[in-house]
């Protein structure tokens, strides 16, 4: 299965300043299988050593001279290991031995010329709790979350159509029409995406069988596997407050996370604690709240407001215990659940829009008041301005938010994700607060989320065309069509 991934994968293969490379995910979402395949295509062989499998291994680390560490392994393993980069070098399982990623420091500055790749799972519990020196600035990071639809698309045979989403759908293809066939093969692929999900061996499930029976049931094992995972970080926190955060999340979708609705006889601290365990797993993500008044999102936070959603669509479903032959039939597969498989389709969707080497952060924009309550489902920032996104369920839905947030900030287009077809709408109204606002709408269907940062390109170039800037406080006429 094509993992797009793979190609920051080459590029940091034949960097001159190379520094060994750490992945970073949830279970299951591939890291080994990706490293495993990827460095056989682009070095021929792979020298893999499993922590977790063989602890005896770790005694091979413990000099600081990576020549000798070599040396122990290719003596533990019964291999050689070369010194001249013809082979990579991949370190599974790293979290069973946390000391190791110290180490990795001495192969950036010693022995460069050899490709080190590092993968755990629950590493993140590593990295924010380590009692050794982490090698700042000698390593790097990838961060693999579960398979986008587009990835879907080429995992199911549909490449033509990966390809016309990545090179063909354009602001100007959007103005022109987009073909209803074109449109309507899209999205009844993306609801099999939803019912499916991006896990892996879910996918995997689906293109052998081409049925949503073998789906459901590897769905099952995945959450069976997740809550098995409690007990290895049940010296935290109580394992049965973990599965009701957890088993709260999908029932939470699309709202304000509130730990009285996970058990109100729970101290909310208590809570928490369980769900900031969850979220270092990612489980779950956070959707955290900022006022978006510019860059960065993240410094206008306010991290004690936020919803949650789950690390994937499809668990989602088994979560909700969900029929899936039902939801295949749905006409509008965003309209079940009151919209929340919608906003959790892209909210998923939208951690794969960012740079590979970074950690992936979801935002949105709330006002609480009793007279103006208004939120924005998403805030983005796939260009050098903040980008305001609305998720809909079905074709149409009233965007009130919305305009009250553009009215304020003075932004000159948004995006919206619905079912309907790609199109492009001026508008021009009133705010709830009374406040006049014109802005240009970006309106695409679900499916297209991972186009969003090529076409808020194409958008940005036409305003600045136009001679109306893109930044916060700009004119807010848009452009002819």
């Amino acid at each position: 299965m094509l993992r797009i991934r793979s190609a920051y994968l080459s590029a940091w293969a034949t960097k001159l300043d190379r520094k060994p490379l750490v992945l970073r995910g949830a279970r299951q979402v591939g890291k080994s299988w990706l490293v495993r395949t990827w460095g056989q295509q682009q070095f021929g062989r792979v020298v893999e050593v499993n922590l977790e499998r063989r602890p005896e291994a770790a005694a091979c680390f413990t000099d600081n001279d990576p020549q000798v560490v070599m040396q122990r392994l290719e003596v533990l393993l019964g291999q050689r290991i070369p010194s001249d980069g013809s082979a990579l070098l991949f370190l599974d399982e790293i979290q069973a031995v946390p000391e190791v990623l110290a180490k990795l420091r001495w192969f950036a500055e010693e022995m460069p010329q050899v490709p080190v790749v590092a993968a755990g799972s629950l590493l993140d519990f590593t990295l924010a709790d380590h009692r050794f020196s982490m090698p700042v600035g000698r390593i790097s990071y990838l961060h693999l979350e579960p398979m986008g639809f587009i990835e879907f698309c080429h995992a199911c045979g549909e490449e033509p159509l990966a390809r016309w989403l990545d090179d063909s759908l354009s602001v100007a293809a959007i103005r022109s029409g987009v073909p209803a066939v074109l449109h309507d093969k899209a999205s009844a692929l993306f609801r099999s995406w939803v019912l499916v999900g991006g896990m892996p061996a879910a996918v995997q499930a689906f293109v052998r069988e081409r049925s949503f029976l073998p789906v459901a049931e590897v769905h099952r094992e995945l959450l069976a596997t997740i809550r098995d995972d409690f007990a290895k970080y049940a010296d935290r926190v109580h394992h049965r407050r973990l599965a009701a955060v957890l088993d709260s999340v999908p029932n939470q979708l699309g709202q304000k996370f509130t730990y009285a609705k996970v058990d109100r006889d729970e101290r909310a601290v208590t809570l928490k604690q369980s769900l900031d365990l969850l979220t270092l797993a990612r489980v779950c993500h956070r959707v955290v709240s900022t006022h978006g008044k510019g860059l960065p999102l993240g410094a206008g936070a306010n991290a004690k407001t936020s919803k949650v959603v789950h690390l994937d669509i499809g668990l989602v479903s088994s979560a909700l215990r969900l029929d899936l032959a039902a939801l295949e039939r749905a006409e509008d597969i965003d309209l079940v659940n009151a919209g929340a498989i919608a906003e959790q389709a892209v909210g998923q969707l939208l951690r794969l829009i960012g740079h590979a080497n970074e950690e992936p952060t979801l935002w949105y924009w709330s006002r609480e008041a009793r007279s103006s309550s208004a939120e924005v489902d998403y805030l983005a920032a796939p260009t050098s301005h903040v980008l305001p996104i609305e998720v809909k369920a079905g074709a149409g839905g009233a965007m009130r938010s919305l305009h009250v947030f553009m009215a304020e900030q003075g932004l000159p287009w948004a995006a919206r994700f619905n079912s309907a077809a790609p199109q492009l709408q001026d508008i021009d109204t009133t705010a709830s607060t009374g406040k006049p606002t014109r802005y240009r709408l970006l309106s695409l269907p679900a499916y297209a989320v991972e186009c969003l940062p090529r076409l808020a390109k194409e958008m940005d170039a036409e305003f600045e065309g136009a001679g109306h800037p893109t930044n916060p406080g700009a004119a807010r006429r848009s452009p002819g069509s």
